[in-house]
């Protein structure tokens, strides 16, 4: 279902209400075809990748169908990857075409001219009007692999900064980053050395129980007013790394000032800055890029997801001076396969014909005020917070400890399942809404009242 997020149960105790609108819920969920399904899948894949009951069968816009003939409006976008909703005609065609003439030649040994373009396209909407190059990757993993090895290679100082609750991957060089849940590091040290944590920016459970803006955005001045004079020596650090919104932590959206408080700290003591927009990236935030919204410009830009318009594609923008000078020093073999980078061209065209920067901008607002409507009916919703169509719901015990209220929330997210609403969990306590940028006003209304709902009836279990 997610980064290394658990089931949440199933609940036969308060019966689903009519599904609204365009959803059509005709079996339960999972329905005898999908638990099937389920029984085969727990034979023979890994047991630690599924976490939904869901098994799709065919997608379009926002819709999901399910083996089950189950429709399902779908709040995930394939964890934030189909930007412009499923099956989209042009993204289709694409990938269609180009299947027909090649799907694959040794991406990083041999040139394509529409490898060529996309890295045109990528380097014109990346930020900073520097000179730029791009390394095409398979995932957002290794897209943070690339940017960390790049920073290490010419900086030649071994520490990387990042943030505590941050998700970068699960590989042995991004987990030395990735701190947003236990289960995702156990047993695996030691994975690659050099990374050092510093608690998020998080206004809603400030670790040093401050109020901005009286704090002076202390969360970012004590990387150099604590831990430069304490455990971090400032002039062995290569690079900083942190998403514009953290993702799979919780969708916490940093305060004004902070990025650029840090950013100046950075660039006092010659570190490089890794905007990692994998998940916030490609219009989310109703901006290319995310970090837009806090007047930054990194050196190196990771992204992933929904830039291959469903196919498996990750890219990393950079300053074109960090390039590798030796052939062999960092490469792939599938990184810009054709068929994925057809696929994303077209998406970057759909997103630009469609205006759909703008409809995340409107939509996003829209859906921040329905979820706040919510939160003003339901206690058990202690913040709502996003940018775009980034939203999350954070659910407590009581607003005054905000303890969180993880079997509430799980308990949520079982009950938007057997209602028809496909939803994701983030952080220890939340529920994140990122439905593909096309989203309409009236689905962002079925939405909001299926979690109505699904908060009533978890709360009749309590």
């Amino acid at each position: 279902m997610s980064e290394g997020t658990s089931a949440a149960p199933r609940s036969a105790s308060v019966p689903p209400a009519a599904p609204p609108r365009g959803i059509q819920v005709a079996t339960p969920i999972p329905g005898p075809n999908a638990r099937a399904v389920i029984a085969r899948d727990r034979r023979y894949l890994m047991t630690s990748t599924k976490t939904s009951p869901i098994v799709a069968a065919s997608g379009e816009g926002v819709w999901i169908t399910d083996v089950d003939g189950n429709r399902l409006l779908d709040f995930a976008s394939g964890v934030a990857v189909q930007a412009v909703g499923y099956s989209h005609p042009e993204v289709v065609r694409a990938i269609r075409e180009q299947a027909g003439r090649l799907t694959h030649f040794a991406g990083t040994d041999f040139y394509y001219d529409n490898q060529t373009r996309l890295a045109e396209r990528i380097a014109g909407i990346a930020p900073g009007t520097f000179d730029k190059k791009v390394f095409f990757t398979n995932s957002g993993t290794e897209s943070a692999e690339a940017a960390l090895k790049m920073a290490r290679y010419h900086r030649q100082k071994p520490i990387t900064i990042g943030l505590l609750g941050a998700f970068h991957g699960r590989s042995m060089g991004s987990l030395s980053m990735t701190t947003s849940k236990p289960v995702q590091r156990a047993r695996f040290f030691a994975y690659a050395g050099g990374g050092h944590h510093i608690p998020a920016p998080n206004c809603f459970r400030c670790p040093y129980q401050l109020e901005y803006p009286s704090c002076d955005l202390y969360c970012a001045k004590i990387l150099k007013e604590l831990y430069f004079e304490t455990s971090i020596p400032p002039d062995d650090v290569a690079a900083f790394i942190a998403e514009p919104v953290m993702g799979e932590g919780g969708y916490i959206v940093p305060p004004p000032g902070w990025h650029t408080t840090i950013k100046s700290i950075l660039d006092e003591h010659g570190i490089l800055f890794i905007d990692d927009e994998v998940q916030a990236g490609i219009g989310r935030t109703g901006k290319w890029f995310a970090i837009e919204h806090h007047d930054v410009v990194p050196d190196i830009v990771t992204t992933a997801k929904a830039i291959g318009g469903g196919l498996p594609l990750g890219a990393v923008a950079f300053r074109s001076t960090l390039d590798f000078p030796t052939q062999g020093s960092h490469s792939n073999t599938f990184g810009g396969n054709v068929l994925a980078v057809a696929a994303s061209l077209a998406t970057l065209d759909v997103i630009e014909k469609e205006r759909l920067l703008d409809n995340a901008r409107l939509q996003g607002d829209y859906l921040l005020r329905r979820l706040r409507e919510l939160q003003a009916k339901y206690e058990e919703i202690g913040d709502v917070r996003g940018l775009g169509l980034m939203t999350a719901t954070e659910f407590v015990t009581d607003r005054e400890s905000k303890t969180p209220a993880v079997a509430f929330r799980d308990r949520v997210l079982a009950e938007t399942v057997r209602r028809g609403l496909i939803l994701l969990p983030c952080g220890k306590s939340s529920l994140r809404y990122i439905p593909p940028l096309i989203v309409r006003r009236e689905e962002i209304d079925e939405a909001i009242e299926v979690v109505d709902a699904s908060i009533a009836a978890a709360r009749a279990q309590a």
